[in-house]
């Protein structure tokens, strides 16, 4: 295991699409190994391949220290209901800015022995699934902001707690 370099803003990777992982070798488990060692490290609640330069489909969420490996996620159902909150991300640090998600949605993939997988998820979790797929889109929670213009940033520790933002998403 790894912990590797989060590529940030402006890398050409966090714009583009990701290809699908066809089959797990060898590579794919280490790339997984790699994806959780980070995120825990970081302290996020989630991180997609492409924020560590490798553009394929898997992302791994951490949310109350349960984590969740999903390799070509897809979103398949979505509440109606949304919520909006602060979002961050691991790849624009420091920055935070309100973004609608959906309370609950229905993730389908494989995991990372390559298993046929579904997972329903609430809440904070259910917004980390949104945000680590459209990383696999070459979108980025700023896309989704409906003001550009309430983008803050935070520069402190008190000031982050004031915001009561969970974890960053990555």
């Amino acid at each position: 295991m790894a912990v590797r370099d989060i590529v940030k803003l402006g890398a050409p990777v966090l714009r583009q699409k990701a290809k699908k992982v066809h089959r797990v070798d060898p590579s794919i488990k280490q790339l997984v190994e790699d994806l959780i060692e980070t995120v825990q490290v970081a302290n996020g609640a989630g991180l997609a391949a492409p924020q560590i330069g490798v553009p394929l489909r898997a992302i791994v969420t951490r949310v109350d220290d349960q984590i969740h490996v999903v390799l070509n996620p897809e979103l398949v159902q979505m509440s109606d209901e949304e919520i909006e909150a602060d979002e961050g991300c691991l790849s624009i640090p420091g920055w935070y800015g309100p973004v609608k998600r959906k309370e609950r949605v229905t993730v389908r993939g494989q995991s990372q022995t390559g298993k046929s997988i579904k997972i329903k998820a609430e809440g904070w979790e259910a917004r980390a699934f949104q945000h680590e797929v459209d990383h696999l889109d070459g979108i980025l929670f700023t896309d989704r902001m409906d003001d550009p213009s309430k983008l803050h940033e935070v520069e402190s520790q008190e000031e982050e707690e004031e915001l009561e933002v969970e974890q960053v998403i990555a």
